[in-house]
């Protein structure tokens, strides 16, 4: 049961991990094939599309890294993944532009850092 459960939690990390990647891939894509190319708008600056991805990303960051706190009982990844959580759900909030894809980009990186910090520390 208990190796059921590490799997689980490990799974998390690495989805969150890769979710916290795509948020930032959509943010970049979105910029650039927009205000370069002019393509892609209708669908990358769908405001549903964002709110959708980023209360994923916050739902499975939360859990995340609350089970690997738990098993490993080191905060600073909770910390960590606390102020790019916090910096995600502003982003929420924020209309949809720049200031929403600086916050959005910012909170995911802290994010995905907070996972690969917690990997570690369930692998030590």
């Amino acid at each position: 049961m208990a190796e059921a459960f590490k799997l689980v939690r490990d799974r998390f990390d690495r989805v969150g991990i890769l979710i916290s990647g795509l948020c930032a891939l959509h943010c970049v894509a979105t910029l650039v094939l927009v205000a370069v190319l002019g393509l892609g708008g209708g669908f990358l600056l769908e405001p549903a599309l964002h709110r959708v991805g980023l209360a994923l990303a916050i739902a499975v960051g939360g859990v995340a890294l609350g089970l690997g706190v738990a098993r490993h009982g080191r905060r600073e990844p909770l910390a960590i993944g606390a102020a790019g959580l916090s910096l995600m759900t502003i982003a929420l909030v924020t209309g949809h532009g720049p200031a929403e894809a600086g916050l959005t980009i910012a909170g995911v990186a802290l994010v995905a850092l907070a996972h690969w910090r917690n990997v570690r520390h369930l692998d030590s």
